[in-house]
């Protein structure tokens, strides 16, 4: 690191002193993110992806209970004249028994030496320090939010490259927790370029595929909702052109800008808006309202240490949170995965 760098570097490690009301020397250690600090953090890892914008991302002050209940639940209304029998009330919003649990997540990460010298000539060296941590914090929720099955007490990032170990996932909690909303092992008529059928399948095409899921899988109140949207990957094709949802420049394509983007196409599935998701399943579909699909992080249970390791050339910033996936409501949404085109017999 070249001691101008170094001035800067330095002068990182007393502001995150003077934000979090600790001592310089205290950085190098193991610290709670002060909780305005920690806010502002929630919503820039939000602000920094598309997709992150519509779902919610909400601080709760246990590591497990209740859920929170954000969306509007099922019917309320009633009639009940009698002078005897007394008015049930019901919740408004959608609360079941799964609940929540925050489990700590690492986001360990660090920066080169030779990073930090190129670094060291733009005026927001310490806002480049940041939110590199920022971004990458945004891409893993999503990739643990879609493909999230488990948590371990050590992940083997080599076994799961996508995360799977690093928590209970969105898609997850529905095939543990709502079975009877997964449909699995999918096949759809396949057809050649002159839309002659080659081979039939359970389902003539993706429209009629989302329609039956929705009418057979969901609740009732909810199968009509106006907020219901499908979610794909890329490689299951269900149209022909996805602008990016984002305004990320022509002129200069950015592939790390798009990475946590979604993409929107211009046609519906079964008369819902379609989006393909990053890091989302090939073979799924995911159709529920962007509301009903929570993170929630317990408020105080950040931790972070900047340390330098010479020994490595670099400099480290370890920092954890504790966080949970959560579905507000399974009747909200249904899951379809194993869809495959129907092959000739």
């Amino acid at each position: 690191m070249r001691n101008s760098t170094r001035e800067l570097f330095d002068a990182y490690l007393e502001r995150q002193a003077e934000l979090n009301h600790i001592s310089k020397s205290h950085v190098t250690k193991s610290f709670s993110v002060e909780p305005s600090i920690e806010q502002t953090l929630e919503d820039k890892v939000q602000q920094s992806s598309e997709m992150l914008k519509l779902i919610n991302i909400y601080g709760v002050n246990d590591q497990s209970g209740e859920k929170i209940g954000l969306g509007v639940g099922g019917p309320v209304s009633s009639t009940n004249n009698s002078t005897t029998d007394r008015r049930e009330p019901v919740s408004a919003t959608a609360l079941d028994s799964t609940g929540y649990d925050c489990k700590k997540v690492n986001a360990d990460t660090f920066t080169s030496y030779t990073q930090l010298d190129a670094w060291a000539k733009f005026p927001d060296f310490q806002q480049r320090l940041s939110n590199q941590i920022i971004k990458r914090i945004a891409l893993d929720r999503i990739m643990i939010g879609f493909n999230g099955t488990s948590y371990a007490a050590k992940s083997d990032r080599n076994a799961n490259p996508l995360l799977q170990d690093c928590g209970i996932g969105w898609l997850q909690q529905y095939r543990a927790n709502a079975p009877q909303r997964v449909m699995k092992d999918i096949t759809v008529t396949s057809r050649d370029d002159t839309n002659q059928v080659i081979a039939k399948g359970n389902y003539g095409n993706y429209d009629s595929l989302v329609y039956d899921a929705v009418n057979s899988l969901m609740d009732e109140w909810y199968k009509d909702s106006p907020d219901l949207v499908v979610i794909t990957g890329r490689n299951l094709t269900v149209s022909r052109s996805f602008p990016i949802i984002n305004a990320v420049s022509t002129s200069n394509p950015n592939s790390e800008a798009m990475a946590g983007q979604l993409i929107a196409s211009r046609k519906t599935i079964g008369n819902l808006p379609s989006f393909v998701a990053p890091f989302f399943p090939d073979g799924s579909m995911f159709i529920t309202s962007w509301e009903n699909l929570s993170i929630y992080w317990q408020e105080g249970a950040h931790r972070r240490r900047i340390v330098e390791e010479p020994e490595y050339n670099r400099v480290a910033t370890y920092s954890s949170s504790n966080d949970a996936y959560v579905i507000e409501d399974f009747g909200y949404g249904c899951l379809i995965e194993g869809i495959t085109a129907a092959e000739p017999a």
